[in-house]
């Protein structure tokens, strides 16, 4: 009976594992900024809209709390190392690449105006642990010169911090796409994730850059997963060998 019982759990583990694994939720919405009212090569509106704006889907961008988006952009990664992107970056010829993804992204200077960029992420397990992972570089707009050192993102989540690691460029350069991942845990059925751009950088002006933001319950790799699998097998086995003993 108690083989009979590990067994079933053990079925049970795996598939619960399975499930979560492929068939978890999205919990980001429009983690990949392609969902906008106006298009998407424009500034983002604040909670105050204004006609030469763009508002992204599921997301608030706010600077200092007040009504305004702050120096925040939606941009085409295919057009913005061009004159037709609504903020011209630098790196022609000094390796800028489109997003990982391709389509929009988002773009914010840590230095004039930031504007936060946050989300209210429902449907969460209090206690449970989840991965929040996103594509970022850092870029500079044309027509500014300067190096920049030390700019991240600043990430909440709920009362919890994290930072990515610091990217720098030279003068008139491009850092590449960069992929961060971060644990965070649910204290609530509902946290706040925020974005915001960091950075004491001499250059002028060093944009941040983000897309393909996703969240997601964090499950046993699969080398734990065969830990945990031998446990309960030798857990099986011992039983079996002491009901044998009694008999």
């Amino acid at each position: 009976m108690r083989i009979k019982s590990v067994l079933l759990f053990l079925s049970a583990f795996i598939t619960f594992s399975a499930g979560i694994a492929h068939g978890s939720p999205i919990l980001v919405k429009n983690g990949d900024f392609e969902l906008t009212s106006k298009g998407g090569n424009k500034k983002v509106n604040g909670t105050h809209l204004e006609s030469d704006r763009t508002t992204l889907t599921g997301w608030t961008s706010s600077e200092n709390g007040g009504k305004g988006g702050g120096y925040n952009f939606v941009l085409d990664s295919t057009i913005a190392n061009t004159p037709r992107s609504a903020l011209w970056l630098e790196g022609k010829g000094n390796g800028y690449t489109a997003s990982p993804t391709g389509g929009n992204f988002f773009a914010s200077d840590s230095q004039y105006h930031p504007g936060m960029l946050s989300q209210l992420i429902s449907g969460l397990t209090i206690g449970t642990s989840y991965l929040l992972t996103f594509d970022y570089a850092l870029a500079q707009q044309v027509g500014f010169y300067g190096a920049n050192y030390d700019n991240f993102w600043e990430v909440g989540f709920g009362n919890a911090t994290a930072s990515t690691a610091p990217l720098s460029i030279a003068d008139n350069a491009f850092s590449g796409w960069k992929t961060a991942t971060m644990a965070f845990t649910a204290t609530s059925a509902s946290e706040m994730l925020s974005f915001l751009a960091r950075g004491t950088a001499p250059g002028a002006p060093p944009f941040m850059l983000l897309d393909n933001v996703a969240l997601n319950a964090e499950v046993p790799e699969p080398a734990t997963w065969m830990l945990m699998i031998g446990g309960l097998g030798l857990l099986a086995f011992n039983a079996r060998r002491r009901r044998n003993a009694r008999m």
